[in-house]
């Protein structure tokens, strides 16, 4: 099921992303209950002249160098009068960068109408660029699969399956051979940009996995921290079904099927569990196929191409047939 972000709270974004934006509250935390509704970020220069016709006041708004400079030759009365009028807006919050000291009305305006003030020592930016990639990141949407995923040397694989089918027995193997566990049964998936699916796992069962049979296991306790990644992009899906005799397994590769996750189709692959069959190992070999497809390098077309230019060239040389005779037309001998 798809889940959709229309807004996140000034203070789960300033605790998720604190350390890594190096924020600071000035003032106003009693309104870090406001929400962000937009996912970007907007320095308000026109606003600070008077001009809210297109104003952004859904999203964070930043004051940089030019913008503090600006306010700086406004008198403190007019400072107070358009901060209002951008706060009466209900914007999130304003963030300052470069350590800039607030103004005294700055100050003022943020207290009287719990708007919070933070502060930031990072370059204006750079901040903006860091910034809209955490908060990209919230807004992205979201859903859930009942799936195992892993990272094969560097190819994001998506396990599908019935539940008892063997996707965790399969992971384990390949966690085993040296791959890394992204997460295990339940795989929370965001689209980024539009144009990428990135994996990752619920915090509460990071690093955790089920074995029938056997209970919980912690993945990083017994193969280590490298058998643990935090999320990968998603490349491939491959999905593992119970072998019947009715079953049609794709033989030779050329024909292409997908799996469509939020909108975008990912190469979708299925795999028939049955006795004697070395899943993980088929799973490994699969990865590593989409992995040459990625640069340029189809094993099954460049087969093919290869047989099409064998059979050519066999026909090309082969003799033309023999005319046969037509014996009514042979002259009588005496």
């Amino acid at each position: 099921m798809q889940k959709a972000i229309h807004g996140i709270t000034v203070a789960h974004f300033y605790e998720a992303y604190r350390e890594k934006l190096k924020l600071e509250i000035i003032t106003g935390a009693a309104g870090l209950h406001r929400l962000i509704k937009e996912g970007t970020i907007n320095r308000p220069s026109l606003a600070l002249t008077g001009f809210f016709k297109y104003f952004a006041n859904k999203r964070i708004q930043v004051l940089g160098a030019a913008e503090m400079t600006y306010l700086k030759t406004l008198s403190q009365r007019t400072q107070r009068e358009i901060l209002r009028a951008m706060v009466a807006r209900h914007i999130p919050c304003l963030i300052l960068t470069r350590n800039y000291h607030a103004t005294e009305s700055m100050l003022a305006v943020a207290t009287e109408m719990n708007l919070p003030l933070l502060r930031t020592p990072m370059i204006t930016m750079n901040f903006v660029n860091l910034a809209t990639l955490c908060i990209d990141n919230e807004f992205a949407p979201s859903t859930t699969e009942h799936a195992t995923t892993l990272d094969i040397k560097g190819v994001g694989v998506m396990l599908r399956g019935t539940s008892g089918v063997g996707k965790s027995e399969c992971a384990l193997a390949l966690i085993e051979r040296g791959h890394s566990l992204v997460a295990d049964d339940l795989t929370v998936i965001k689209l980024l940009d539009e144009r990428e699916l990135m994996a990752s796992s619920r915090l509460l069962n990071r690093g955790w996995m089920e074995c029938r049979g056997i209970g919980i296991i912690n993945i990083a306790e017994m193969f280590g921290v490298k058998s643990l990644r935090l999320e990968k992009r998603i490349d491939m899906v491959v999905s593992l079904q119970e072998w019947t005799p009715e079953a049609v397994e794709e033989r030779t590769g050329l024909e292409e099927q997908f799996y469509e996750i939020i909108g975008l189709r990912v190469p979708h692959i299925e795999l028939f569990v049955r006795p004697g069959r070395d899943m993980a190992r088929l799973v490994e070999v699969a990865a590593l196929t989409q992995a040459l497809k990625k640069m340029g390098h189809d094993p099954a077309r460049d087969f093919n191409d290869r047989l099409i230019s064998f059979m050519a060239q066999q026909a090309k040389n082969q003799p033309a047939p023999l005319k046969p005779v037509d014996r009514e037309d042979r002259p009588l001998t005496p």
